[in-house]
């Protein structure tokens, strides 16, 4: 997904799956070279690296107080999507700018995490003019 839409992609550390370049090339089958993808050995640092550059930081997450089609997302804002079993840490949600949801039935409690994120990015590309350049 992100290789076909040109958006980059950041890992914090620790993660919940093997970050080697090996399984990450098979992960992404051919498309691996075409992606932008930065590493980061914890969230202080990632938070650093946004935060110098003046980027909003929204958290896409269950406990959201806007849903995520009201959002006015920006040219450079990162959307984070926390683990699908536990979600977001509680210092990941107070550095938040903005925490946005999926509205959803009630009685059930989240939907897979990529396509999650999938829902999310189409909406900031489709508000900020990022499709604009495949056409």
């Amino acid at each position: 997904m992100a290789a076909c839409l040109n958006v980059a992609v950041d890992i914090i550390e620790p993660c919940g799956f093997d970050l080697s370049d090996r399984a990450l090339r098979r992960a992404a089958l051919d498309y691996y070279d075409k992606v932008s993808l930065r590493r980061h050995p914890s969230f202080e640092e990632f938070l650093s690296d946004i935060k110098r550059v003046d980027r909003r930081l929204i958290l896409l997450t269950t406990k959201g107080a806007i849903p995520y089609h009201d959002v006015l997302y920006r040219d450079n804002d990162v959307i984070l999507a926390g683990r699908e079993s536990a979600g977001a840490p509680d210092k990941v949600h107070e550095c938040a700018h903005l925490r946005a949801r999926i509205p959803m039935q009630e009685s059930l409690r989240s939907l897979n995490v990529a396509l999650s994120v999938a829902m999310v990015l189409g909406e900031a590309l489709g508000q900020t003019g990022g499709f604009s350049r495949f056409l």
